[in-house]
């Protein structure tokens, strides 16, 4: 893999006193109504970057894009919000722009003191963001001496905060861009085999790439949720009345042959445990898979299953997780993917497993299982997450890979 250039190339610069440097960084976190953060990790994994450039002397403008304002300015959508955050995170004032191009971006990234930060507006309030127009880049870029990119769960869009200033700015990769990627190799580019992946999820409609790219690289795959009941119904097992795609047999029976191809062994479970009605409920039913009822629905793996993963688990270096095993909202169905992911952590504190996890529901679901803190790496990017795990090329991060620019472009 091309490696991009390391924030230490930047903090090693003679001149990166006073230099105006743009970190890209994700901002979009959920927000009360009374504008509270409800989850400041993407915030918590972003200060070592700012916090080794302010450290340097470097004078730092925050990129980011919140919400979907369709390139027009929204009052709701405004990053200000976010700015008074990162102060009280960093205990450091943290300024903001009211514009990120133009005269409020350039007298506000000027008048930054050495090691000051500042928050410049949405950039999505420009329709040339997400068009990556050319005209804007060189509006975007103009403030600014270096570019940073700490975002990776914006990299697969081809945006101009995201790949457009890394054609346009000499580039480099922040602290925790860079330990994603990190993690990410570990997993999938150079594992340590064995190697175990488990996909949960309710549609495999939505995860065929993964799937057909996860059994070219890994030993076992597992498949929870909703998508095991596809998995088994295409063979010919009742599965009742749960969910199920029905036009996705013929991929299931080609997935199958895939794996069977490139010798990868696929877990489905041996037991489940069913309801009559998707709610919580203190009588669950467990049976064997082959013996669902007509008029019940599998919501989660059972005992028997579990233990199979967990032994899986214990045969595998590596283990990369994408989505729950069952619909771990409602109790008791969560047990699945409590007592799976557990064990993984702990196979992980061990020092006998690298895990690696992100994707969709995935964090909600092993920090409700109480597991996160134990696994190697968890991403909170989601789509591009998932696209990296499909195999295919992100192109913020291809741009910032291939970026050898030492000046900026005029």
């Amino acid at each position: 893999m091309t490696t991009p250039r390391p924030l230490d190339d930047l903090l090693s610069q003679s001149d990166i006193q006073g230099k105006k440097v743009f970190v890209r960084a994700d901002l979009n976190v959920p927000v009360t109504a009374q504008g509270t953060i409800r989850d400041a990790t993407r915030l918590d994994r972003l200060l070592p970057t700012l916090e080794e450039l302010s450290q340097a002397g470097a004078r730092i403008g925050i990129l980011s894009h919140f919400g979907r304002p369709n390139g027009t300015k929204n009052a709701a959508m405004s990053l200000e919000p976010i700015a008074r955050a990162l102060s009280s995170i960093l205990a450091k004032q943290v300024g903001f722009c009211s514009d990120c191009i133009g005269h409020p971006a350039m007298t506000g990234m000027d008048n930054l003191a050495a090691g000051g930060l500042t928050v410049l507006e949405n950039t999505r309030f420009h329709a040339g963001e997400e068009a990556n127009d050319a005209a804007f880049i060189k509006s975007l870029s103009a403030p600014a001496d270096a570019f940073v990119n700490d975002a990776f769960s914006t990299a697969h869009r081809a945006h101009a905060s995201t790949e457009g200033l890394a054609r346009h700015l000499p580039s480099y990769a922040g602290r925790s861009l860079q330990r994603e990627l990190e993690a990410l190799e570990t997993v999938l580019g150079n594992p340590t085999r064995p190697v175990m992946a488990v996909v949960g999820g309710a549609k495999i409609s939505t995860k065929l790439d993964l799937l057909f790219n996860l059994i070219s690289k890994v030993d076992t795959l597992v498949i929870g949720g909703g998508m095991a009941n596809t998995f088994m119904a295409a063979q010919g097992i009742a599965i009742g009345r749960s969910l199920c795609e029905e036009t996705m047999f013929d991929k299931v029976r080609d997935i199958l042959q895939a794996a069977q191809n490139s010798g990868c062994e696929i877990l489905l479970p041996d037991d489940v445990v069913l309801a009559e009605n998707f709610a919580a409920t203190d009588s669950p039913i467990s049976c064997q898979a082959t013996q669902v009822p007509e008029d019940m629905m599998i919501l989660d793996a059972g005992p028997l299953a579990v233990s199979k993963i967990k032994a899986a688990i214990v045969k595998s270096k590596t283990l990369v997780w994408n989505g729950p095993l069952g619909a771990f909202e409602l109790t008791p169905f969560d047990e699945g993917t409590k007592i799976a992911a557990q064990f993984a952590a702990q196979q992980t504190i061990a020092g006998d497993l690298v895990s690696v996890a992100g994707g969709g529901d995935t964090v909600a679901a092993l920090n409700h299982a109480d597991a996160a803190n134990g696994f190697t790496y968890i991403s909170t990017a989601g789509g591009a997450f998932l696209e990296w795990l499909e195999g295919k090329t992100l192109p913020a991060i291809d741009t910032l890979q291939h970026n050898k620019l030492e000046k900026r472009v005029g």
